[in-house]
């Protein structure tokens, strides 16, 4: 299965975390077959030149929404500033495994990665449309 995000959505996160290159950017993704939208998020990690974790009240929003009925959150995504755009291990071992894409953005580049129930990720191609 290929996520679907439009290409104005994936210039917006190569934007974000190129204008962020000592910290990383995080944020949430929404929509129902493919990225409908992105909200970035407050990066509350103790150290967001090396971290990130997602505001966690952002993200109870997001989900309390979607269970009444809101818009699906589909996933997550944060930058690395300065490795490549694969999970790293403290992003496997803090990932949730609940089935949400996370997309990762680094060097120029957007990946897109699942956990599957084995606490390991799987890359998924992404497709990008105009």
């Amino acid at each position: 299965m290929a996520l679907r995000i439009s290409s104005e959505l994936h210039r917006q996160l190569l934007a974000m975390a190129a204008a962020s290159p000592d910290a990383e950017v995080c944020g949430l993704l929404f929509g129902g077959d493919h990225v409908e939208r992105i909200v970035p998020v407050a990066n509350v990690a103790a150290n967001p030149q090396r971290n990130f974790e997602i505001d966690p009240d952002a993200l109870f929003t997001a989900i309390r929404n979607e269970r009444s009925g809101g818009v699906r959150l589909l996933g997550y995504y944060h930058s690395h500033p300065i490795g490549p755009p694969m999970p790293s291990p403290r992003d496997t071992d803090q990932a949730a495994s609940d089935g949400r894409i996370w997309l990762i953005i680094g060097q120029g580049r957007v990946t897109a990665w699942r956990m599957n129930k084995t606490s390991q990720f799987n890359e998924i191609e992404i497709q990008i449309s105009a």
